[in-house]
């Protein structure tokens, strides 16, 4: 509802807190279509139900894989179709899920089947041209029925042959992690170049584990003496294939990040999330890293994270291009230090659920700060004072949660649409007022 809002309760003593957050968005929506075109059944366990993998789920269902879901016990049982899904056409709606579409579009343009891929009208703004041009070097055919280079996107059931691919200056590593994913169902070899940086690199890495632990090899290579213009290399040999396998899903680190964040931002507050650390597949447990930077006191084991709060939190320079979803987290926490924060290398910001630099620039300056923003930058001077308003979080669950934080300790802040959060964490509110406050919302 758009005239919906949450208004969140200022923390008046440090908490201590221990969260159970749900299952990763990023490793649900890749177990998943892995799992399905694996041979053999998966057990997937830890699964977050939320809108983006809901809209994983059906498009599953409509390509003909059985499914046998049990939310409550947060697991998925997949039946999996080794690479031949038994629906030969099928209409895909992916909403504003970037995950689906892309790794759907890569998977379906593998096989020999003719299915559209459509979203919500954000979707529709989202380019996906990177990902058609990779398909089509690779054999596979894509085509746009309405507007060249964004959904809809047709597959033409011509399958991939193999080959090589170049990717430089990737604005997304979804488009490398789709390709990837698809690659084990060419007739030949597949090699990706990766020339230039990678944006949310350890999401590429993320992929190439996830590969691995279902049976797929990649092979990884710099460039040679003899092809000095190749960068990093990421091969997948022909004849392999998936195989099921129990699988556990890890807590999802972006949406730990808001925790960590709450506690960082309190004076001698801590928060703890079980299940994320050293070991975790997901790169934005390194915004713990960040915290620590800005004064945090951290403590990182294998599979445990924990922040305990500073009195004052300082501003900082830093490249977020690695793990560009938790920006809105830092920039936030930026209008309670001491000192300029500038914040870099995110320009693929402006092409998420909405334009988040943007939309930053706007919410962040309604609360007092100074902001100043490039196509790839933002900068922001922290006020005297953080004044109260009404954040509008543009249909961006990042945008409602990030802002949530800047509430723990200014009076008055509303969040606006705090439905948006359901596309990856549905009961956030609740959690996170239960965890800082010790009431939902």
């Amino acid at each position: 509802m758009a005239d919906s809002w949450v208004e969140i309760q200022p923390c008046s003593r440090p908490f201590q807190a221990t969260v159970n957050v749900p299952g990763s968005k990023s490793i649900t929506n890749r177990a998943l279509p892995i799992a399905a075109a694996a041979a053999g059944e998966s057990l997937l366990s830890g699964v977050l139900f939320a809108d983006d993998t809901r809209h994983m789920l059906n498009c599953l269902q409509k390509l003909g894989i059985h499914l046998d879901i049990d939310e409550s016990a947060r697991t998925v049982r997949v039946h999996g179709a080794n690479g031949n899904f038994s629906a030969s056409e099928a209409d895909l709606f992916c909403g504003n899920s970037g995950t689906t579409i892309r790794f759907l579009t890569a998977l379906c343009a593998a096989t020999r089947g003719k299915y559209r891929l459509d979203g919500n009208e954000r979707m529709r703004q989202r380019p996906i041209d990177e990902l058609a041009d990779a398909i089509n070097s690779l054999g596979g055919r894509l085509q746009f029925p309405e507007n060249t280079g964004f959904p809809p996107v047709q597959t033409i059931g011509a399958g991939l042959v193999g080959g090589r691919h170049r990717f430089t200056k990737s604005k997304s590593s979804q488009y490398i992690s789709a390709v990837l994913m698809a690659a084990p169902m060419a007739k030949n070899p597949v090699e990706i170049v990766l020339e230039g940086p990678v944006t949310s690199e350890p999401y590429v890495r993320m992929t190439v584990a996830m590969m691995e632990q279902f049976g797929v090899a990649v092979q990884a290579s710099a460039a040679s003496v003899t092809r000095p213009d190749d960068g990093r290399i990421l091969r997948v040999a022909a004849g392999q294939h998936y195989a099921g396998r129990p699988y556990a899903i890890e807590p999802d680190a972006s949406n730990a990040s808001y925790f960590l964040a709450a506690a960082a931002l309190t004076p001698g507050a801590t928060a703890a999330i079980p299940g994320l650390g050293r070991n975790s597949l997901q790169g934005d447990v390194l915004f713990a890293d960040v915290l620590a930077q800005m004064g945090a006191k951290l403590f990182l084991d294998a599979d445990f994270v924990r922040i305990t709060g500073p009195d004052k939190l300082r501003g900082l320079t830093i490249d977020m291009n690695t793990i560009p979803d938790m920006v809105q987290t830092l920039a936030v926490l930026a209008l309670f230090a001491e000192g300029r924060t500038h914040i870099v290398n995110v320009g693929n910001l402006r092409i998420k659920e909405t334009d988040r630099l943007a939309a930053l620039q706007a919410e962040l300056t309604s609360l007092g700060g100074q902001v100043h923003t490039t196509a790839d930058s933002i900068t922001i001077d922290p006020p005297d004072k953080v004044q109260p308003a009404v954040i509008k979080t543009y249909d961006d669950h990042r945008m409602a949660m990030a802002f949530a934080v800047a509430g723990l300790r200014v009076a008055g802040i509303r969040i606006a649409n705090p439905e948006c959060c359901a596309k990856t964490y549905p009961d956030f509110f609740k959690d996170f007022g239960i965890a800082t406050v010790g009431k939902g919302a």
